[in-house]
């Protein structure tokens, strides 16, 4: 199957429009569930991408420890400080975390979390008791199953980033089939758990449920570099959240991301650039679309 080439003009037909009479509820919460003491960078990347993509308000859960070291660096965030074990989210942050679920109109879950039967127990409820997209990257997709991923109590549609080596152990699958086949790998992990499957490397796959299949035009090997899929996260999440379905929010924010890595590339060198260079030009991005 070939996949449609995403344009720019299907970007600016799906961004939403910025009323005159709007506030900040008006484009939607955002919660991330994100980071952990030694990965506070992670949580810090996807906030800083969600709110330079235009959400009306970012709540950012972290454990307790990483709190000190965000709050400063985010201060348009609103901070939910919750329970931990050795510096990551544990099972007895999760009643702090339903609450917050009521409010949420997107969540992104995973960027930092690490690994360990806390932050699978906190995945696992947000899955079953969200409402809103749920996106799912990183240490969110390692500590599920496609079983998991399919069970019947999940309500939220679901949007998943995996790179290769992330589909590859949701499917079963060696890194070199799932890059032989990245639309199909994308497609049938997409059917089988009903979510849009965002397949990140050179061309983005982007997936749907019904059979539709997108390809990312924009980026560069300079992206290649460990924060870069923080930043996508944070974006998809904003534009989920501000009420862009979520195959649109995840087509859009592929190409968003990738186009403002372009920039950063021609500004700073493919070599040169970080993934906090992304976010500065995601401003200049967005400015060209609005004109």
């Amino acid at each position: 199957m070939k996949p449609t080439v995403t344009t720019r003009e299907y970007v600016a037909s799906h961004l939403p429009p910025r009323a005159a009479d709007s506030h900040k509820g008006t484009y939607g919460t955002l919660l991330t569930v994100c980071g952990s003491y030694g990965m506070a960078g992670a949580a810090l990347l996807c906030a800083r991408g969600a709110l330079r993509s235009g959400v009306g308000l970012l709540r950012v859960a972290v454990p307790h420890s990483v709190y000190p070291l965000l709050v400063e660096a985010v201060p348009e965030a609103v901070f939910l400080p919750v329970a931990e074990e050795d510096g990551c989210f544990s099972a007895a942050a999760i009643p702090a975390l339903t609450d917050v679920l009521a409010t949420a109109d997107g969540v992104v879950v995973g960027c930092g979390l690490g690994r360990g039967e806390g932050q699978t127990a906190v995945v696992r409820q947000i899955l079953a008791h969200s409402t809103a997209p749920v996106i799912l990257d990183a240490d969110g997709i390692n500590a599920v199953t496609p079983h998991i991923l399919a069970e019947e109590t999940r309500i939220a549609p679901l949007i998943l980033t995996p790179h290769p080596g992330e589909m590859a152990r949701l499917t079963g699958a060696t890194v070199a089939q799932v890059q032989a086949d990245r639309v199909g790998a994308a497609l049938r992990l997409a059917k089988e758990v009903n979510a849009v499957v965002v397949l990140k490397g050179h061309r983005t796959i982007i997936a749907s449920p019904d059979g539709v299949v997108m390809e990312n035009p924009t980026g560069n090997p300079g992206m290649a570099t460990g924060g870069s899929g923080d930043v996508l996260a944070g974006i998809i999440g904003s534009l989920a959240a501000q009420g862009v379905s979520p195959f649109a929010a995840a087509v859009c924010g592929a190409y968003l991301h990738g186009a403002a890595g372009d920039a950063a590339a021609r500004r700073y060198s493919q070599r040169g650039m970080l993934p906090t260079d992304l976010i500065e030009e995601l401003g200049a991005l967005f400015l060209q679309f609005e004109k």
